[in-house]
């Protein structure tokens, strides 16, 4: 049997992740709703340890650092006045670390983040977040079109389980985080564990 190779490896991409100190870091939807809400995601818990692990390692390395949080509607999911909608206290930003509210998901549309990130300069972004297989992926596949360079720290992600579209059993989160990554590692992002970033 063929092992499989992506599109990137097949064009000879570089896929070392560049360093923190040259890079973006993106942090999407780190909000209560899934934590504590209407959306709790499988694994949840260790993905925003080391969340918080990169976040710390960036700011250290001087990586511009932009959250990005879902805005929903009052009283709804991800209500920015209320838990659901707040960020997590461990990944909260600090000093003037932009916030960039968002109505869809990817990051890009209806928002000012294509500015904010051409005003640094920087190609090289790292995204990290919630959920992988939604407004993580969205936000990368829009990123590769405007011309970034995309690293996603696999293990500073995570999703929630899903039912089959074509009527079996219900795929877990576990398993649509894998997937969801796989598909990106193909052609959009380089996915690498989030300790490879430096």
């Amino acid at each position: 049997m063929t092992i499989p190779k992506t599109l990137l490896q097949m064009a000879g991409a570089d896929l070392a992740p560049h360093p923190l100190a040259d890079s973006v870091l993106l942090l999407i939807d780190a909000q209560g709703e899934y934590r504590t809400g209407r959306l709790p995601l499988d694994g949840i818990e260790p993905s925003l340890q080391v969340l918080a692990g990169l976040l710390a390692r960036a700011r250290a390395a001087g990586a511009v650092v932009i959250h990005v949080a879902h805005k929903g509607r009052p009283g709804g999911l991800f209500d920015r006045d209320g838990a659901g909608g707040a960020i997590l206290d461990a990944v909260a930003p600090r000093d003037a670390e932009p916030v960039v509210e968002k109505p869809l998901p990817n990051a890009f549309a209806g928002t000012d983040l294509a500015e904010r990130l051409a005003a640094t300069g920087r190609k090289n972004l790292v995204v990290a977040g919630y959920q992988t297989h939604m407004c993580v992926s969205s936000t990368a596949r829009a990123a590769l079109d405007l011309g970034y360079r995309v690293t996603i720290p696999a293990d500073a992600c995570a999703t929630r389980a899903l039912p089959d579209p074509l009527g079996g059993e219900p795929i877990s989160g576990a398993a649509i985080h894998r997937h969801a990554l796989a598909e990106l590692a193909d052609r959009f992002a380089i996915v690498v564990p989030a300790a490879a970033l430096t």
